[in-house]
């Protein structure tokens, strides 16, 4: 099976997909049985294999695993072995932990089982829906009601992480324009680079380095700012620690598995990560297929809302502004030009460049270029910007940067077209299905406003920089012979 991971994270023995690639590396150290020469190993019926020596000692051997936060340490490829690389991150981690839970349950040892909770993004919620026919509240009530069958506790949308982001990034872009002004534009402030895909982050920390990562953002992106927020807000509000939280998401692409394994995710005190595990749209429909089911035939139930006293049945599912992928640059321009240039009412008139994942928007008064954004998709042009970044040419005070072509509606892990329809025709569906959705202001999301204050004590907290911001370091390359390019 062909890895699903983003273009970018597949540089390498691209037609590989048994084991990783020549330059994935993982040192292990081994204590074998000493013996003479005469050491055997046989393969057990199980697939295991065991060591026996001439003194009739026998030794199980140990069998190499590489896990994504490996990977993540490593300077070599990524993903040419999805089976390989990805052990916590399946859905058969998933289906276990749901079982390992309902069978404490039955046993009387419910104190122990871990609450379980589940955060769905709005993308892979519209792929599901054009797969099984249905409109987008009802795929989502159905996902709720699949996951409450398999064991879960609390079902949740994730618009709150996707407006604490985009309020987050206008406020980043802000001080960094500010700062480049006062700078005569020499810092390493702009152009500011988005931060939600981990695709492109990941690239950039193997690849370019401390070239590029001052440029991006370090908002973090909406998967894990959710992981925040149920770690560390709504367990405390159901007298739960951190540790006793289980929390799953659904997303479109496999690179958010690399995201939730990142070791800043990680709280070594309490040992559990923000997001324990990611599934996938095309897993869940894998599974819901293995188990002869249908998402349409699954009994729908109201997604929680805990985050306030609105009934979860009046919540329907909601996009933003601009791009299936989140609409960042659309709202840090609009809120740039209020905040920057007292511009009301600045006009949003994208044009495509070399091609239309490559777009950008202007705001200019006088005949005077004051910003200038752009929306790039996919390695072509993500290679392109970095190209002209290095050589000190780049244009843009903003770039909206996803690793997938058409971005996160087309992500890796959406599911694939039906019926003969193309790529190109099913991402067009889901765009026009997103943009039908009733549009969510941030500005003017008052659960937000609350949070800030209950949850962060306030926009410019210690609390706020710590639980919504993160930094992204260069991986150093390995110094080894096979990391040579011939």
């Amino acid at each position: 099976m062909a890895s699903r991971f983003s273009g970018v994270l597949q540089l390498t023995d691209l037609d590989d997909f048994i084991t990783p690639s020549q330059e994935c590396i993982k040192p292990v150290k081994i204590d074998k049985i000493h013996s003479g020469t005469g050491a055997k190993i046989k393969i057990q019926e199980d697939g295991s294999y065991i060591q026996m020596g001439e003194d009739g000692g026998v030794q199980k051997l140990k069998k190499v695993e590489i896990s994504l936060s490996d990977c993540l340490a490593c300077s070599g490829c990524i993903t040419s072995a999805e089976s390989v690389l990805i052990t916590q991150q399946s859905q058969e981690e998933m289906i276990r932990v749901f079982e390992e839970n309902q069978k404490l349950h039955q046993d009387g040892k419910g104190d122990m089982a871990k609450l379980i909770v589940v955060s769905l993004s709005v993308q892979p919620i519209l792929s599901l829906a054009a797969r099984y026919n249905l409109l987008a509240d009802e795929a989502a009530q159905k996902l709720s009601g699949y996951f409450r069958k398999l064991g879960a506790d609390i079902v949740l949308d994730m618009t709150v992480a996707d407006d604490f982001a985009i309020l987050e990034s206008q406020q980043e872009f802000i001080e960094r324009f500010r700062a480049a002004e006062g700078n005569g534009n020499t810092s390493k402030s702009l152009p500011m680079l988005a931060s939600s895909c981990p695709g492109w982050v990941c690239y950039a920390e193997k690849t370019h380095g401390n070239l590029i990562l001052p440029y991006i953002s370090t908002t973090k992106s909406p998967q894990q700012i959710m992981g925040s927020l149920v770690k560390y807000h709504l367990a405390a509000q159901l007298g739960k620690k951190p540790d006793a939280v289980y929390h799953l998401t659904l997303m479109p692409c496999y690179d958010k598995k690399l995201e939730a394994s990142r070791e800043d995710f990680f709280n070594q005190e309490l040992q559990t990560r923000d997001v324990d595990c990611v599934i996938t749209a095309v897993e869940l429909e894998q599974l819901l297929e293995s188990e002869g089911h249908s998402l349409s035939a699954v009994n729908a139930v109201p997604l929680d809302f805990p985050w306030s006293k609105i009934q979860s049945s009046t919540q329907s599912i909601t996009s933003h502004k601009g791009s299936g992928s989140g609409g960042y640059a659309d709202h840090i321009f609009l809120h740039a030009a209020t905040e920057l240039f007292t511009e009301s009412e600045p006009k949003l008139e994208y044009k495509s460049l070399r091609n239309p994942d490559f777009r950008e928007v202007t705001l200019e008064r006088d005949g005077k270029v004051l910003l200038r954004f752009a929306i790039a998709n996919g390695f072509r042009n993500i290679q392109n910007l970095v190209q002209k970044m290095k050589r000190g040419k780049c244009i843009y005070h903003y770039v909206e940067i996803m690793a997938c072509p058409s971005g996160c509606l087309n992500g890796g892990a959406q599911v694939r077209p039906q019926d003969g329809t193309s790529p190109r025709e099913l991402t067009m569906k889901l765009e026009s299905l997103y943009q039908s959705l009733p549009k969510q202001v941030p500005e003017k999301n008052s659960v937000v406003s609350e949070l800030y204050k209950a949850w962060l004590g306030g926009s410019q907290s210690d609390k706020c920089s710590s639980l919504l911001h993160t930094q992204y370091l260069a991986v150093e390359k390995m110094a080894t012979a096979l990391n040579i390019k011939w």
